[in-house]
């Protein structure tokens, strides 16, 4: 007479009816069908509305108990949680670990006995939520899960159970137990296959926020791998960085933060944040993130960056066909590759920092305290251009010089900003926290999550944080130098001396060879007067000035070449090299890294040399 009620995966509302006529209609008793099909209608109201598994088995608790049971529970296999599939193969007889995630009940405020094992033994033992446990091989409960079908079970403290598995695309997910107490009536047919029609509907809800789950971690595993590590380093600056990504309940964000080394020891500071959520806002803040690193080698201007990035945003948003024309179902597509984003670097030579802004909120910057007095935290005043991937407007730079001691804090709009938490109030509270005491930047960043609302899970939240250090004088070596050939001996003797006096002898044939390669090219290529400057810091740098515009390029001289093997000398002596453009002509630098105790010596120049033959 009755039918099983199997789960519907696809269940809309043109298939509500369809649903509704599982349920048996037993003559007499109108208003039991009435009851059901307001319970169905309810179910499909209240279950679902939330990707958290946690939230919709309470959901579905909530439509059953008191309505259609006294007693409820979930359970759930814990791969489910995981975002994977319930390992099949394995538990064939149902008694594999599940936790109890959700319980309900109008008779007690606590777990309790709701079945009874087969045979009449003694009840098992109260299950706690959130435990993980196992049902007795041959119990309701495990038969249930092995054969994916409703079972019905007793106790001595219920007046009937059944024990329903949550089936969702094929894969038993869990088991749902409706029990009623003594004095209720005993769950007909009519019940059984409205219990069944529930926990389907549950299942697939389910499922779905398993699936989420496991695109959600994808997508996380896949923005945290482009993030720069914990602790990066820079020359001249003290920095610390938070990154908090937004709830299980949210989709990723595209929020990122960068520290980039760039020559001459100076610093590039990125934060951004890509409009849009989802797996492919993550991927277009990889393919954003990756461009900038590619322009910052480059070592153009900040505004220049921000320019290139512009036209890069528009074309990973531009969604075309074939014919080049963008169809109209992926017309709303671009709108996730928008972006805003802060553009800094920083010289710590100079003390002075080059800000260029996307549409992005304005940096925080706090100087450093004269005497008792505090330094209020200020909005840099940097102009704020429209966001990347509009595209037909210039951006701005702005220069400001920051002393040593002084505290620069980028941001996302996270941090400040959230239902919870209106925009102005949230700038006040971060300038206010950042404005306090002098303490370790880690100790800054912890305070600023906690002083600010950062659990509503909304939206992923960075920060970075930057002290002001600067190089001491004694860090660096400045010379100019005219444009005779004496100069090549000249800044030899004086990269030998600074070297003796910096205690770097180990160093002294390698970066005399190289300078006096440098030198020599600026005399030769170059015209008006060179500069030398020697930076000591994590590896020493040094660089050679001239007004030449064009850019050295390195070529394979052929053997019978008496020349044009220099760049190739500076390539292999050197831990890195290269050149960038100057408002008035360009400088070619090459690193070396420092001697450290234990190691071998730096490589034998004259094998160098004669390695190039």
């Amino acid at each position: 007479m009755s039918r099983a009620v199997r789960a519907r995966e696809d269940a809309g509302p043109e298939q509500e009816g369809a649903a509704l006529n599982d349920i048996p209609a037993e003559a007499g008793k109108p208003d039991d069908v009435r009851r059901a099909l307001a319970l169905l209608n309810a179910a499909g109201a209240r279950i679902g509305n939330s990707l958290d598994l946690d939230t919709t088995a309470r959901e579905l608790l909530d439509v059953a108990v008191p309505q259609f049971c006294d007693l409820a529970s979930v359970d759930l296999y814990p791969e489910v949680f995981s975002g994977e599939d319930p390992r099949a193969g394995e538990g064939l007889d149902g008694t594999r670990p599940l936790r109890r995630v959700a319980f309900a009940s109008a008779v007690s405020d606590g777990p309790i006995t709701l079945g009874r094992r087969v045979g009449g033994e003694p009840d098992p033992e109260p299950v706690e939520l959130g435990s993980v446990h196992r049902y007795p091989a041959g119990s309701p409960y495990a038969d249930a899960l092995r054969t994916a079908r409703v079972q019905r079970a007793t106790g001595t403290l219920v007046q009937s159970t059944l024990a329903v598995p949550m089936v969702a695309r094929g894969r038993v997910l869990g088991l749902v137990q409706f029990s009623r107490t003594k004095g209720s009536e005993p769950f007909g047919e009519r019940d059984a296959a409205l219990g069944a029609e529930l926990a389907a509907r549950a299942a697939v809800c389910v499922d779905n926020a398993r699936l989420y789950r496991r695109e959600h971690e994808r997508a996380l595993i896949l923005q945290r791998s482009l993030l720069p590590p914990d602790d990066p380093e820079a020359a001249g600056l003290d920095i610390a960085c938070r990154y908090l990504p937004g709830t299980a309940a949210t989709e990723v964000g595209g929020d990122w933060f960068d520290v980039i080394e760039l020559p001459g020891h100076r610093t590039a500071l990125v934060v951004g944040d890509v409009m849009g959520r989802g797996l492919r806002a993550a991927v277009a803040m990889g393919e954003l993130r990756t461009a900038v690193r590619t322009l910052a080698m480059l070592d153009l201007e900040p505004a220049e960056v921000l320019g290139a990035l512009d036209e890069i945003a528009r074309g990973l948003g531009a969604s075309r066909d074939g014919r080049g024309e963008s169809p109209g179902r992926d017309a709303d597509l671009s709108e996730v590759y928008l972006a805003t984003c802060v553009y800094a670097v920083y010289d710590p030579v100079t003390r002075r920092c080059t800000f260029a802004n996307a549409g992005h909120l304005p940096p925080v910057l706090v100087e450093p305290r004269e005497g008792d007095d505090e330094q209020p935290a200020l909005l840099l005043e940097v102009p704020r251009g429209v966001p990347l991937g509009v595209g037909g407007e210039p951006f701005e730079e702005t220069e400001v010089e920051l002393p040593d001691g002084s505290l620069l804090a980028l941001y996302t709009d996270g941090l400040v900003e959230s239902r919870y938490q209106p925009l102005d109030e949230g700038l006040q509270a971060l300038r206010t926290t950042l404005a306090g005491p002098d303490r370790p930047l880690e100790d800054v960043c912890d305070e600023v999550l906690g002083a600010l609302e950062t659990h509503h899970g909304e939206d992923d939240i960075a920060l970075l944080l930057a002290r002001i250090q600067g190089l001491p004088a004694d860090a660096v070596g400045d010379w100019r130098l005219p444009a005779e050939p004496r100069s090549v001996s000249r800044a030899r003797e004086l990269a030998r001396r600074q070297l003796a006096a910096w205690n770097l002898e180990d160093l002294g044939d390698t970066a005399e060879l190289l300078v006096s390669e440098l030198v020599t090219n600026a005399l030769r290529h170059g015209e008006g007067e060179i500069r030398l400057r020697l930076l000591l810091d994590r590896t020493l740098v040094c660089e050679v000035w001239d007004s030449d515009l064009v850019q050295p390029r390195r070529r394979r001289a052929r053997d019978t070449d008496e020349g044009g093997r220099g760049l190739q000398l500076v390539d292999l002596l050197s831990a890195g090299w290269g050149s960038r453009r100057t408002p008035r002509g360009k400088t070619v630098w090459f690193e070396l890294d420092l001697p450290r105790e234990g190691e071998t010596k730096p490589p034998d120049t004259a094998q160098a040399l004669l390695s190039l033959f």
